[in-house]
């Protein structure tokens, strides 16, 4: 088993969907079997910099919650926790801040996207710009700095982040003393980055999603809206040009990815390569949909799980955090 810290977490700002499971949550689950020091967390801090809808903050911290414990995740072996149960996550962050350049900020991808947007429609570019906006990835800096994690598992727009972290904890190590280790971002090859229902990247920004517990009707239904060309069945068709194909490959083996891409060389048809799809997802959350339903129908054991999991990441941040203030002279 490693030794090394694997550290991830997931906003909670939405309904988990598709993309998410096959880019985040279902990789994620498989690396926590293969180490024993990860740390999983709702990032409901990070959820307040785009949405202040506070019954929809708490809708999705449930339904996120549920997620991962409905999916598999093994409680008595990772840690899994709420972000905003750990109070020492935000002392960190104050302290992160004292010593992070602006200049590193204002080169924040996030931060420079909303500026460009500004400056295209001739507003002023600070318009609707939050210091939450600005000074997030100090934020995530703590996040994983306070555990001291090895391995960030991310998507390739979040590699930023990770480098951000590394280049803060440089600084303060510089200044006060070795006290983190530098992360690194870990880019599984392999995850998809899943399509949505209109061909571009599953996202609630696109509102393109696929949520992933709907009712098996619903699936089907949402399965069956998925956009295709004008491709007559008969006529062979390019599985790598193809959404559908996209996503089964995302929830398949690679012997079912064969027989798949044979039938797109015999021209399968499109209505018929959408129920393959419905069948193959269908049939893989079949079990997790039942037991996502009976944990969104008890929120109490919900809530004892990640109470229990704040509990055992405080046996490290508290003393963590008391080294820290003691070294910057607090």
């Amino acid at each position: 088993m490693s030794k090394q810290v694997i550290l991830t977490g997931i906003t909670t700002t939405g309904t988990p969907h598709l993309g998410n499971f096959a880019g985040a949550v279902g990789p994620a689950i498989a690396m926590s079997k293969e180490h024993d020091n990860c740390f999983f967390f709702l990032a409901d801090y990070h959820a307040l910099i785009k949405c202040q809808e506070p019954a929809r903050i708490i809708q999705s911290r449930q339904e996120i919650a549920a997620t991962w414990l409905a999916l598999g995740l093994d409680t008595d072996k990772a840690t899994f926790y709420r972000q905003s149960d750990i109070p020492e996550i935000t002392q960190l962050m104050w302290l992160l801040t004292c010593v992070t350049a602006k200049g590193l900020m204002n080169r924040a991808h996030a931060y420079k996207a909303a500026v460009d947007d500004n400056t295209n429609n001739q507003e002023d570019p600070d318009k609707g710009i939050t210091m939450g906006l600005f000074s997030y990835p100090v934020l995530m800096a703590a996040d994983i700095l306070m555990f001291n994690a090895h391995q960030v598992p991310v998507g390739r727009d979040q590699i930023q982040h990770v480098e951000m972290a590394r280049d803060i904890a440089q600084r303060f190590n510089y200044l006060y003393g070795e006290h983190f280790v530098l992360p690194e971002a870990k880019i599984e090859k392999n995850v998809a980055l899943l399509p949505g229902l209109d061909g571009r990247k599953m996202s609630k920004s696109y509102n393109n999603t696929i949520p992933l517990f709907l009712p098996e009707k619903q699936l089907r239904k949402s399965i069956m809206k998925i956009v295709t060309d004008s491709t007559e069945p008969g006529v062979p068709k390019d599985p790598d040009q193809s959404t559908l194909y996209e996503m089964y490959k995302a929830f398949a083996t690679e012997a079912e990815c064969a027989e798949i891409r044979k039938a797109y060389a015999e021209g399968i048809a499109w209505g018929e390569m959408k129920q393959v799809l419905f069948e193959k997802v269908n049939a893989i959350l079949t079990e997790p949909r039942e037991k996502y339903n009976e944990l969104m129908a008890n929120p109490e054991y919900v809530e004892g799980i990640l109470l229990k999991g704040a509990e055992r990441a405080r046996e490290h941040t508290v003393p963590f955090i008391a080294q820290l203030q003691k070294a910057v002279g607090l």
